[in-house]
């Protein structure tokens, strides 16, 4: 069954908790698909987890887009959002519309993702007047991190804490149909999702949020060094992959791989008609070597 925009709303009035993963490709979004959740998002982060770069600020636009057609691809049925990367929409509203519009067009997606209040509240009024869904982003947000000292818990002062409810409050008014909240205090998420309309979807901001994300790599432990404190991990497939790629590993140096089974077979027949070829042509082959030269 598919999940669209709507069904964000129906959710929050229906009090049913959302599912989102970020997942980056084919097989992650169709794994996740099947898990039944509900909303993909394709996140920029897959600059850190993916492609292995330092910041999220260093992916871009055309890699974004091959990156959210590839989850496409893997889930036909869920609600695909993509993540608008740094300096994609925060120049201008043109700029904000078109690469928006890239996301849609070129990948399939059903929403964009972007981050910030303020200023920002007039690329979601531009981006939804264009007929596309957007999904805001308060609390740590990764693209601009440095500004605020680092990748820290924010709204940890009552005047932030009520700084951020008014953003929310304005992405909701520009159109808005959902909000990620993301290390914030848990008592501060739950106020704010108890004054939105839309729903809100919690990353390290608690249980009083209308849904949760976390990274696909982190719930199964595929992620390099230690998760955040607020992830779950729910398999560790990380080291059961090392482990089955160091035991490949060994069997190939020792041949043990491939067994007798594991390979192709030729007829009788056609195994002596080739040996009899074969036996000829190397024939032929010593025949004309030239002199002084081994056969």
């Amino acid at each position: 069954m598919t999940f669209s925009v709507p069904d964000l709303a129906k959710r929050k009035q229906q009090r049913q908790p959302i599912v989102m993963v970020t997942a980056y490709d084919y097989p992650s979004a169709r794994f996740a698909e099947q898990a039944g959740v509900d909303v993909i998002l394709v996140g920029d982060s897959a600059a850190n987890v993916v492609l292995g770069l330092e910041r999220t600020t260093s992916i871009t636009m055309d890699t974004m887009v091959v990156l959210a057609a590839a989850a496409r691809r893997g889930a036909p049925r869920a609600l695909l959002a993509g993540d608008l990367p740094f300096m994609t929409y925060q120049a201008s509203d043109a700029d904000a519309v078109r690469n928006a519009g890239r996301f849609v067009a070129e990948a399939g997606c059903d929403a964009v993702k972007l981050e910030g209040g303020g200023a920002m509240v007039r690329r979601v009024k531009a981006i939804g007047g264009a007929g596309i869904a957007v999904i805001g982003h308060l609390g740590l947000l990764p693209q601009s991190a440095a500004r605020f000292g680092g990748m820290r818990v924010q709204a940890r002062t009552h005047e932030r804490a009520i700084a951020l409810l008014d953003d929310a409050l304005a992405l909701q008014d520009a159109g808005a149909v959902a909000i990620v909240l993301e290390a914030i205090p848990s008592e501060i998420a739950a106020a704010v999702t108890e004054r939105l309309s839309v729903p809100t979807v919690g990353i390290g901001a608690g249980s009083g949020c209308d849904g949760q994300v976390l990274v696909f790599h982190d719930v199964l432990g595929l992620g390099a060094g230690a998760p955040p404190s607020f992830v779950r991990q729910y398999a560790a497939l990380g080291e059961a992959t090392r482990d089955a790629l160091a035991h490949y590993a060994a069997d190939v140096r020792e041949r043990r791989f491939p067994a007798e089974q594991e390979g192709y077979r030729i007829s009788a027949d056609e195994l002596a008609a080739f040996e009899q070829a074969l036996a000829a042509r190397d024939a032929s082959t010593r025949a004309g070597a030239p002199a002084g030269r081994p056969a």
